[in-house]
């Protein structure tokens, strides 16, 4: 069994000027977007067993990595190259969003079933068009539509029903101009979206559930989001027990990834998300939540979905879905120090304020103080 190489930044900081040293240059960004990391993990594992670990600087980088063999090196160097990739924007339709900034997602369910506001939009096309327009005035880059919950439980929808619901959300989308993503698994729902004026697919499966979706998003050139997901049929919650869960959510990323490109999907039109609270426990979520900067060593955008989840409810003396907007936030904050490009969130106003004070603090830091106080 080949060796499994991850490089984890373990030491973020809020720009390259507060751990430089005389020397200058002892960080890098991170995905092109404003997190900043100086440490390193570089961990090889076999057969799901950690067999080597060294911790280095960004000085260091070339004589440790250089350290490895073989495809364990050949790895190394790849990733080591991705952590700093600077990817380019997203083109939804006339839109185009940049991902050197935070950017939100606003969730529109039409669905009669979702865990947070299941009905609340379904057959009420005046609700759901005004939710969509306060949603975009409060600061949202993209619409994601969903026709489907994928909650734990939730029984799957047929195609024709997920079609009715979804096709008229994205056409009352369109006519306001939004950049649109289809939150689904199936081709036929998503080429009625696109046919309605969507930009972009959200696929919840990473391309197994329906074998056209790559077919699909390849032909349409439009980018898309592959998500982990343990289950690959109608349960997408079955079937998560890990070893380790971080680096069986990067392998997996990985191969979805691979998978996508070799089915003609262009690698910029890639985004990965890592599935919280998708077939996994509260102790993996957190997991995952805290090792976010370990992702974009697979050289694309991230996208983190955890607004409203049930893991916020475990942390917080259960509370109900619509009561959980300060665990959302807190999330989503955790999300953008470690450079996450789309935080997909409910509550829109909430979480594009959050961002825009973060990133007030994130541009006082980029201002280097040492100068001034040299001045």
């Amino acid at each position: 069994m080949s060796a499994c190489v991850m490089i984890h930044p373990i030491a973020l900081a809020a720009s390259p000027q507060a751990i430089a040293d005389e020397a200058g240059g002892a960080a890098i960004r991170l995905g092109g977007s404003l997190a900043y990391a100086s440490r390193f993990a570089l961990v090889v594992r076999e057969e799901g067993r950690v067999v080597d670990r060294r911790l280095f600087g960004v000085r260091e980088a070339m004589a440790v990595l250089g350290g490895l063999a073989g495809e364990a090196g050949r790895a190394a160097a790849e990733q080591w190259e991705n952590l700093a990739k600077v990817h380019p924007p997203l083109q939804l339709g006339e839109r185009t969003v940049r991902l050197d900034q935070p950017q939100i997602m606003g969730i529109l369910n039409v669905t009669p079933d979702s865990f947070s506001d299941g009905g609340a939009f379904l057959d009420k096309p005046e609700e759901g068009r005004a939710h969509a327009a306060a949603m975009l005035e409060a600061g949202a880059a993209i619409i994601d539509i969903g026709g489907e919950s994928t909650r734990p439980g939730a029984q799957a929808t047929w195609e024709g029903d997920e079609i009715e619901r979804v096709r008229p959300a994205a056409e009352y989308c369109a006519a306001m101009g939004a950049a649109i993503s289809v939150d689904s698994r199936r081709a036929a729902v998503l080429e009625a979206a696109l046919a309605a004026g969507a930009h972009m697919a959200n696929d919840v499966s990473a391309l197994r559930y329906d074998e056209r979706m790559s077919e699909v998003v390849a032909g349409a050139q439009v980018p898309v989001v592959l998500m982990h997901a343990p289950g690959a049929g109608d349960d997408l919650h079955a079937g998560g027990q890990y070893g380790d869960v971080v680096s069986e959510v990067f392998a997996f990323l990985q191969h979805a990834r691979a998978r996508a490109i070799a089915h003609g999907i262009e690698p910029t039109r890639i985004v990965l998300d890592p599935g919280i609270g998708f077939g996994k426990s509260l102790g993996e979520n957190l997991a995952l939540m805290n090792a976010l900067p370990v992702f974009h060593a697979l050289g694309s955008p991230l996208l983190v979905g955890a607004s409203r989840k049930r893991m916020i409810g475990a942390l917080s003396n259960e509370e109900p879905a619509e009561r959980r907007l300060g665990g959302s936030l807190a999330l989503a904050v955790k999300a953008m120090e470690a450079g996450v490009h789309i935080v997909r969130a409910h509550d829109v106003a909430e979480t594009v304020q959050a961002r825009n004070v973060w990133r007030g603090m994130r541009d006082a830091a980029l201002t280097d103080f040492s100068q001034l106080v040299a001045d």
